[in-house]
């Protein structure tokens, strides 16, 4: 393409050489001759012998032919000119979607750092992968899988503040790039929810009905020095390490997301020793009875009180976990702080720790998670596993022998995110389960939404039809709770109950409620 490109440009160039010579030999023969030329017409007037002056026709033939090959070199420069808008479109805008191609977003983002510096702004990178796009386009065809890019298209222009930047950046993979003050990160996160949640929400596409979930790697500019380039690329490295520890997760980039070194820095170095050095530590999100408001249990989650960085959340350092292999040990040491914790708390009180797909793949998990509760005391029906729909899909089979297993020795386990895999049912009817969590997304306002409320029913009578507990997650509101209760749901846990606590506060939290066991 490129050769012909450039051969279309001489021959172009050629022509115009050409015109330009013609030019120059008509006007040196109508200057040289002129006088012959108009003592011959006069001649000629006055009844003269007609002399014929050939010169003079030769000159007005090449004028002709100037005149037709100006005429043409016109058509053609018009020609050329469309062609090169073409090009220019085909370059800076995806013909699927709609969207900036990735080297138009390149050529912008340049200009969007340059305004974010002159406002005292920054610039958030986010990339963000469809999940199991390849079984939409294997089970329902690519027609399909192409008319669920553009609806992913569509959301992310939604859910993205106004003047930002988005493209899809190849395959099933889009970025956007937008100002945010960095006082006030929590425009980025409002942006992922929103997104997050219009992507899980079902929606008729193509004639079918379909629901989907996206990995998301982020990058702020004034974290990330450097270019436009330098930025997705840290965005890049953030969406690696969120697949890496599986589908439907976000993960920030940090200075540990190191590309093509021999050496790792930041996290995945101070990580290594971080559990030793006790600074892994547990945090719990109360469970709420929705018919009731009684306090129920707790989700156990893994913080990391970093000595410079305060405290981390999960999404913050376990993608450096899965790097490094200390998944497994991380979450074991966070179940046993836990299991201690939690010893002389009400029995009726729960505890529920999520397990990622790598662990799932350790024939040994089983044994493991037995053993922690032996040499801790805590009674393993006061334990709930939660397994999430995405790792059920590689690893279905092993996660049969753990379910069973645990399950024999008294154990409860949870289907978690249920409703953003594309096998759910098939999941629940291949796993015994005690409970389903309804995905975050879909909780989050019910009662404004039509299709979140009527999966929210359906996933409720599903529950009741099979004798499983149905909890909601990510309850932010009085009035998505009173609508989640209103369907039926069992419980609840979000922020509507406050953050997540240290045990600490946990046991002040219990000692008002009178739930603290007093020993012998």
């Amino acid at each position: 393409m490129a050769k012909e490109t450039e051969f279309g440009e001489v021959a172009f160039r050629a022509r115009e050489i050409a015109v330009v010579a013609i030019t120059g030999i008509a006007i040196l023969l109508f200057v040289a001759l002129g006088g012959t030329a108009l003592g011959g017409t006069v001649n000629r007037l006055l009844g003269g012998p007609d002399v014929r002056n050939t010169v003079l026709l030769s000159a007005l033939i090449l004028n002709v032919a100037l005149i037709l090959m100006g005429w043409r070199r016109q058509r053609d420069l018009s020609a050329y000119n469309h062609t090169a808008d073409r090009a220019r479109v085909l370059a800076n805008q995806d013909l699927l979607t709609g969207l900036s191609t990735r080297r138009h977003l390149a050529e912008q983002g340049g200009d969007l750092l340059r305004l974010a510096a002159r406002r005292d702004k920054a610039v958030a990178a986010i990339l963000c992968d469809i999940d199991a796009l390849k079984d939409v386009n294997d089970r329902h065809g690519t027609d399909v899988g192409d008319a669920l890019l553009v609806h992913v298209a569509r959301l992310l222009e939604s859910a993205c503040p106004r003047g930002a930047l988005i493209a899809r950046f190849d395959g099933d993979r889009y970025a956007a790039c937008f100002l945010f003050d960095p006082h006030l990160p929590q425009t980025i996160d409002s942006a992922v929810e929103r997104f997050v949640a219009a992507v899980a929400r079902p929606a008729e596409i193509a004639g079918i009905t379909l629901a989907a979930t996206t990995t998301i790697g982020l990058a702020r500019s004034d974290e990330v020095p450097g270019g436009i380039d330098t930025l997705l690329n840290a965005a890049a490295r953030a969406l690696a390490a969120a697949d890496a520890a599986g589908r439907n997760r976000q993960a920030w980039f940090d200075a540990s997301m190191t590309a093509g070194s021999g050496t790792d820095t930041g996290l995945d170095t101070a990580l290594t020793g971080a559990v030793e050095r006790g600074e892994i530590v547990p945090h719990f999100d109360r469970q709420i009875d929705l018919a009731t408001g009684t306090l129920r249990g707790f989700e156990v989650l893994a913080r990391w009180a970093h000595p410079d960085h305060g405290l981390l959340s999960a999404s913050r350092f376990l993608p450096a976990a899965d790097r490094r292999g200390l998944t497994a040990a991380i979450t074991l040491e966070v179940m046993r702080q836990a299991f201690i914790a939690a010893r002389d708390w009400d029995a009726a009180l729960t505890l529920s720790v999520n397990i990622s797909a790598a662990q799932l793949k350790d024939p040994w998990l089983a044994q493991k998670i037995v053993k922690l509760l032996t040499e801790t005391g805590f009674a393993p029906g006061r334990l709930e596993i939660e397994i999430t729909e995405s790792a059920l899909i590689d690893t279905l089979a092993l996660s049969r022998s753990l379910v069973e297993s645990l399950r024999s020795y008294g154990v409860g386990v949870a289907l978690d995110d249920f409703g953003t895999g594309y096998s759910s049912l098939t999941h629940l009817r291949a796993l015994p389960f005690d409970r389903i969590k309804i995905d975050h997304s879909f909780v989050a306002a019910p009662d404004s939404d039509r299709d979140s409320a009527a999966l929210v029913r359906a996933i409720v009578q599903l529950g009741e039809s099979l004798n499983i507990t149905v909890t909601a997650e990510g309850i932010g509101s009085l009035a998505a709770m009173e609508q989640l209760r209103a369907l039926g749901c069992a419980r609840g846990q979000g922020r509507h109950w406050g953050d997540p606590m240290p045990a600490a506060h946990v046991r002040r939290l219990l000692a008002e409620q009178a739930m603290l066991v007093r020993s012998a």
